[in-house]
């Protein structure tokens, strides 16, 4: 099971580009893998901080889908740090800002949670 934070600021979202098991390069949400005795909020907020730098709070749960578990979040401190000489983040090549309208960014993987969270916004709907 993956956990992975959508942070949005500015109109803008926090992603990082990484190696994924296909072969391919792509921008994700930061996230990674449930570890034992780890819940999904506290596996998104652990992953977030070793790959981005940032300490963040858990605003709400998006959505599960593909083994993948999707949280609102906010960033409360920290700052944007990139340690790839961490084994667990050797798959990671940069960390950005990525503006909203980006369309060209976003993949299969990603837009799908980008338009469920501007539906869930423009709704008002609190998950």
């Amino acid at each position: 099971m993956i956990s992975q934070a959508l942070i949005i600021q500015d109109n803008k979202v926090l992603m990082v580009k990484q190696y994924v098991q296909r072969g391919d390069i792509v921008w994700n949400f930061p996230g990674g893998g449930i570890e034992e005795n780890e819940t999904p909020e506290q596996a998104c907020i652990r992953e977030t901080k070793e790959e981005t730098g940032f300490d963040i709070k858990i605003e709400g749960h998006l959505c599960t889908n593909n083994n993948k578990h999707t949280f609102r979040a906010q960033i409360i401190g920290g700052e944007m740090y990139l340690d790839n000489t961490k084994e667990y983040n050797s798959d990671l090549v940069d960390i950005a800002w990525i503006e909203l309208s980006d369309d060209f960014t976003f993949d299969s993987y990603t837009k799908p949670i980008i338009e469920l969270h501007n539906k869930v916004m423009d709704n008002k709907i609190i998950l």
